[in-house]
Order: C-alpha cells, then sequence, then structure tokens
C-alpha cells in the first residue's frame, strides 16, 4: 500500500497540516511544530505562513471510514464516563 499525506484529524493544533507530516514521516508532530516555528523564525515568518495555508488548501482530508464521524477513543481516559 502506498503512503499518502493527508491532514491529521487527531494530532491538529490549527488545519493538521504539521501533524499530517508528523504521521506521513512517522515522527512526532511536536517536532514538526518546533521545526515549523525555527523555520518561520530564520524566514522571517511570512513565507512560511504562506506555505502552511497553501499547503492546508493542498493537502487533502483524510476519508472517514464507515461513515461515522465520532472520534475515535483509544482508551487515553480523556473520553470517560462519569459515575
Amino acid at each position: 500500500m502506498k503512503k499518502k499525506l493527508y491532514l491529521s484529524r487527531t494530532n491538529k493544533k490549527m488545519a493538521g497540516v504539521a501533524g499530517g507530516i508528523g504521521e506521513y514521516f512517522d515522527v512526532d508532530p511536536t517536532f514538526v511544530r518546533l521545526a515549523l516555528i525555527f523555520l518561520a523564525l530564520i524566514t522571517a515568518i511570512f513565507p512560511l505562513v504562506i506555505a502552511y495555508i497553501i499547503a492546508s488548501l493542498i493537502i487533502p482530508k483524510r476519508e472517514e471510514v464507515g461513515g461515522n464521524s465520532e472520534p475515535l477513543d483509544f482508551g487515553g481516559g480523556y473520553n470517560q464516563p462519569t459515575k
């Protein structure tokens, strides 16, 4: 199966670009975000902001499997019912 780059639905802070890149390269998205911040500071912020906006418009969203729009629960304890 061929890997494809998608916007992340679970690891996103803004549009999911950094999360999608992290998932594609199997890297923690936090490192990708730190690299993007570093590049933004080096390039005077504006070029990277434009590139981020273009990437968020070009990179496709991952299609839902099964038509269920509810988020997946991986047992992290955040969605536990209260008693």
